[in-house]
């Protein structure tokens, strides 16, 4: 058999391979990508390496790179679904090395949390919910409508951007509003937590009976964005107030890290709510202190208008 490099050698002296190859070497070479890259190791990469590795090559100019060329997860174009190559050099030749792209970890984090928080959710009714489809039948809904927008927009990790608390009557929308925020970050490779805050006190306390009570409130202190759904809605306990809304609301403070709520209350009102607990102890001092972390951490927006529960 011949050596590789004969016949490779006698494949370019075919005049239509040759055109061919030459066709696609001046196609790769003109990827910003890739002039970056031999820019970057211009002293280990040399044009026989370019030859040797024009296949892998071509391969990656023809793959989305930060899902910019992919609508979805589901419509990923790539050879490997959710995964998007890296260029790389092996040895004497340019290799690539594939990660998970942007909205794989999005999703793979989603899952590992859902598996996790059975009290996380996002309601089938507004999976596809987005900011421009909800309506603006009511001055103050075009209000909370525009400070979810602005957040969106102005979102930065770590920029103490001021979430909102959304508050007002059963079926004005509030849940759904969340959810159309969690999915235009997911548009942007945000990743947001939406918790229904009674649910999760419920989980909390039977997880105590296994080895996943610290996995899950550490999860929930670390969500990028956090949001919490229907607070005020719970049975009050001092361990509960204390010990894990008060834990969480203080780490998520301090960190900076954006926090969402929905309410039938206002903060008033919500403040009388965390003041007596089940037994009947008025502890207001205690309920203040939650209101500050959460006034600190939350803007008030009240949402108003028709039920949309009812028919």
């Amino acid at each position: 058999m011949e050596p590789i490099n004969k016949s490779f050698k006698n494949l370019t002296n075919n005049n239509n391979f040759k055109n061919r190859f030459d066709t696609l070497k001046q196609e790769v070479l003109k990827h910003p990508h890739i002039l970056a890259f031999i820019e970057e190791h211009q002293d280990n990469i040399t044009d026989e390496m370019i030859n040797r590795s024009l296949g892998k090559l071509y391969e990656y100019i023809n793959q989305s790179k930060e899902c910019d060329q992919c609508e979805s997860l589901e419509g990923c174009k790539n050879m490997l679904q959710g995964y998007h190559p890296h260029l790389v050099l092996e040895g004497k030749i340019i290799g690539l090395k594939y990660d998970r792209c942007p909205r794989k970890v999005i999703y793979d984090d989603r899952s590992k949390f859902k598996s996790l928080i059975k009290s996380m959710y996002i309601p089938k009714d507004i999976l596809q919910a987005t900011i421009d489809q909800i309506d603006l039948d009511d001055p103050a809904r075009f209000k909370a409508i525009s400070m979810a927008q602005d957040f969106v927009e102005n979102y930065e990790d770590g920029n103490n951007s001021k979430a909102l608390f959304i508050h007002g009557p059963f079926g004005t929308g509030k849940t759904y509003i969340l959810g159309a925020i969690a999915n235009e970050l997911a548009q942007r490779n945000v990743h947001s937590m939406l918790i229904y805050v009674p649910e999760f006190m419920r989980e909390i306390k039977g997880s105590l009976q296994d080895s996943s009570f610290n996995e899950k409130i550490e999860a929930v202190k670390m969500a990028p964005v956090l949001m919490l759904d229907d607070i005020g809605a719970e049975s009050m306990s001092s361990w509960i107030r204390d010990d894990i809304l008060g834990a969480i609301l203080q780490y998520r403070m301090l960190e900076n890290k954006p926090t969402f709520f929905t309410s039938n209350f206002d903060f008033t009102q919500l403040e009388h709510h965390l003041s007596f607990t089940q037994r009947g102890e008025e502890e207001r001092v205690k309920a203040a202190r939650i209101m500050e972390r959460i006034k600190y951490l939350a803007k008030p927006v009240e949402l108003k208008g028709k039920n949309r529960r009812s028919n």
